[in-house]
């Protein structure tokens, strides 16, 4: 908040129990905060005030004649003293990544892995930063203005990585000398930059308004999927708020709520399988290698989550019965049973997860088969399904942590490599890999995977039209040293483990491109590329 508005509240408090003019109107403006936390108009002005919000627009043609006038004519004729052509020609150009980078809010996860407040104030200091180089340089420096923009304004908003690496690739691909001439600024659908020297300021905006083509996820850079998949999430998660408040008014023993709750607990119940005996799987690791350690500190964290399920079912049944007082807890998990939502002190010692409860569960149980089945021997399955572990990270760090100590190397020199297989079905994995593991439970988003044939190996392509999550092979991950990961032809690829993304970034992924041309790895990373542990 600007120190001022804090004198503005006192001083308007007094206007107003002093009884002001009845044609006083004070009208105040700001944007929105960058944050949500953040506060730019005191709470008590908010409160006796009348409240108009001017949402910015969703669409691409709107996004994109609402930046440019947020230059007016005067911009333009400053810009005639140096440079005139190339600044109406960079403006534009900056106008256009302003409404891309907006416009792809709208794809959800996919098109932003976490929320960002680009404003109409960063578009206009890039603007003044664009008028002064230009005024100062020979040249164009476009380098300069591509890391000014990503890297400080607009990237100043930015705390992922990788989308940090999506922003700086939509300014690569849009700042450049090419947009002085005829470039496609939809990323190859139909949308040329303007010859900067026939267009004056109004003849942009005629231009956005007779040439840009009907928006389609593809101008973005991403596949049509990414549209379908972010409409069928905010359907479901509709439907999901709808039946929420429907819910939870049954009240008493006899409620529709509680019948459901009561059969869904007496099911869980049932299926829930015994406790790891943690003394016994102690005593019979008598090797604590990497490997055994990962599966103790798993089966350690499946007990603490089936415990949590299972004395808040008992206790939820008892109140149900009459024998214990009905609490808010109990409540709330009645309340998640009937809508078929992850009651939250299980989310709490669970692992991420987007599945509804019935999904979750059926997930939990295959957990627990795999995690039986691990520690039984304490030997590594042949290919392990790493979407069912708490923590992969863990598993994988212990490949390093395995051939660091067979090298003799140090764990900080090493890295991961990952080489997809040609096999499908995790079954017909024969044998445990001699180096590194095996691992499945992989599926991409914004693209697919063509199988290679006999020993060559596969490639990145195109999606299908509504299969929103191909399934990937198989993958060999080995630990190699940084100097011998060669990145070359490959596509690096965040692995996340729910498409919520965001915070669930797990480790990073090479894999292999149809060719090693620079243009397929802009296309992938434009694409929003990305491998999931699990598909909601």
């Amino acid at each position: 908040m600007q120190t001022w508005m804090k004198v503005f509240e006192k001083n308007f408090e007094e206007v107003v129990e002093d009884g002001p003019h009845p044609d006083f109107r004070c009208f105040i403006s700001s944007e929105p905060p960058g944050l949500p936390l953040m506060e730019i108009i005191p709470e008590a002005v908010l409160q006796n005030s009348l409240k108009v919000a001017n949402e910015a627009p969703t669409d691409l043609k709107s996004n994109i004649r609402r930046a440019f006038n947020r230059f007016d004519e005067a911009h333009f004729e400053r810009s005639k003293s140096h440079k005139h052509t190339e600044f109406k020609a960079l403006l534009f150009g900056l106008c256009m990544y302003h409404a891309l980078i907006l416009g792809r809010k709208k794809f959800g996860s996919q098109g932003w892995s976490r929320a960002y407040s680009f404003n109409d104030g960063d578009l206009r200091i890039c603007g003044e930063i664009l008028h002064n180089y230009l005024g100062n340089y020979e040249k164009v420096p476009y380098s300069d203005l591509r890391y000014l923009y990503g890297e400080v304004m607009y990237g100043g908003h930015i705390t992922d990585n990788w989308d940090r690496r999506t922003n700086n690739t939509y300014l690569l691909v849009l700042i450049q000398p090419k947009i002085l001439e005829e470039m496609n600024l939809t990323l190859g659908h139909g949308f040329k930059s303007p010859k900067a020297d026939r267009f004056d300021r109004a003849a942009y905006l005629q231009y956005v308004d007779e040439k840009l083509p009907p928006e389609i996820p593809n101008m973005f850079g991403l596949h049509p999927n990414a549209e379908i998949g972010y409409l069928t999430t905010l359907g479901e998660t509709l439907f999901g708020t709808i039946l929420a408040c429907s819910g939870g008014s049954g009240g008493g023993g006899g409620g529709k709520r509680d019948a459901v709750a009561t059969e869904l607990l007496q099911r869980f119940l049932a299926a829930l399988p015994a406790e790891f005996n943690m003394i016994d799987l102690n005593a019979r690791a008598k090797e604590r290698s990497p490997y055994v350690v990962v599966c103790l500190q798993e089966c350690e964290r499946m007990n603490l989550l089936t415990f949590t399920i299972r004395k808040s079912l008992e206790d939820l049944a008892a109140g149900l019965s009459g024998a214990l007082n009905v609490t808010e807890d109990m409540e709330d998990l009645a309340t998640a049973l009937f809508v078929n939502a992850q009651p939250g002190p299980w989310v709490k010692y669970a692992y991420f997860s987007l599945k509804d409860l019935l999904g979750w569960w059926d997930d939990l149980i295959l957990r627990l088969l795999q995690l039986d089945e691990y520690c039984e021997e304490f030997v590594q399955p042949k290919s392990l399904w790493i979407s069912g572990l708490f923590n992969p990270m863990s598993f994988l760090t212990a490949i390093m942590q395995v051939t660091s100590r067979q090298k003799g190397l140090a764990l900080d020199d090493m890295t991961l490599k990952s080489d997809v297989t040609n096999v499908r079905d995790p079954k017909e994995i024969p044998e445990v890999a001699e180096d590194g593991a095996y691992v499945h439970g992989f599926f991409l988003e914004g693209a697919a995977w063509e199988l290679g044939r006999g020993s060559e190996q596969g490639y990145l392509t195109d999606m299908v039209l509504k299969d929103l999550h191909p399934e990937l092979p198989v993958m060999l991950v080995t630990a190699v040293t940084r100097q011998e990961n060669s990145k070359v032809g490959l596509y690096e690829c965040p692995v996340y483990v729910t498409s919520a993304r965001g915070g669930t970034y797990t480790f990073t992924a090479h894999l292999k491109m149809e060719s090693e041309e620079e243009k397929l790895v802009l296309q992938w990373i434009l694409a929003g590329v990305a491998l999931l542990m699990a598909a909601e």
